[in-house]
């Protein structure tokens, strides 16, 4: 068997869940449980971190992914792409994300994907004015009818009082943790990606899914949220 080129910073923790599991973009993924249909409704907790990611930051970075044709006009908002998403953080850092529906499965561990992300990473870069910025986040998705109860549980921030429509991002704090969190509807349920430091992972994924399962909720494999 291969050896994996990445894996999920809660990977460990991962493994001690029944399930099937499958290789995303050379990271071992989760992608169902036996549990998904019930519990996707009320509150499912989703690792993403297979997903491919690149950040990128400085004085020139607007005018370097205008050139790929990505443009996020406001700070703190993210916007839709052909191939994924971007997000603008604050006035000179973006992080962008291959698609939900766009992501490869059982790709060879030695194999790079073909994708937005993929080429950026490949891009020429003026460190006086862009630069790539790592990203080795844990990426959750939470979605269902109690994520506004886990995030006014893990959070301070007042959710409600964002105008969805305008592709808010915002960057702030849950359990202690430094987050940033993209809130969203699908299929009618609040649906909340959010990225931290990897570092952090363990913690914050144990924390939130304590949460959750106290909200009868609980963990709900890849398959759910790539290709509902």
């Amino acid at each position: 068997m291969s050896t994996p080129r990445r894996l999920s910073p809660i990977h460990e923790s991962l493994q001690q869940i029944e399930g099937t599991w499958s290789d995303i973009n050379g990271m071992p993924a989760l992608i169902h449980t036996s549990e998904d249909a019930r519990i996707a409704k009320t509150l499912g907790i989703a690792d993403l971190s297979s997903l491919g990611r690149f950040g990128v930051k400085g004085a020139g970075a607007a005018a370097w992914l205008a050139h790929y044709g990505i443009t996020v006009e406001q700070p703190n908002r993210w916007t839709r792409l052909a191939g994924g998403l971007a997000i603008r953080l604050g006035l000179s850092e973006y992080l962008i994300e291959d698609s939900l529906s766009n992501t490869s499965s059982n790709i060879p561990s030695n194999t790079l994907p073909n994708t937005m992300v993929s080429r950026l990473a490949a891009g020429n870069f003026d460190p006086d004015q862009v630069y790539p910025v790592l990203r080795q986040d844990l990426a959750l998705a939470l979605w269902g009818e109690q994520v506004p109860a886990l995030m006014l549980q893990t959070c301070n921030f007042n959710f409600r009082a964002l105008t969805l429509a305008e592709n808010p991002v915002v960057l702030t704090t849950m359990i202690g943790v430094a987050v940033t969190v993209l809130p969203s509807e699908r299929n009618g349920l609040p649906f909340y990606r959010i990225w931290c430091d990897g570092t952090f992972g363990n913690y914050f994924w144990h924390t939130l899914l304590a949460i959750a399962q106290e909200l009868g909720g609980g963990v709900i494999g890849t398959t759910s949220i790539l290709f509902p």
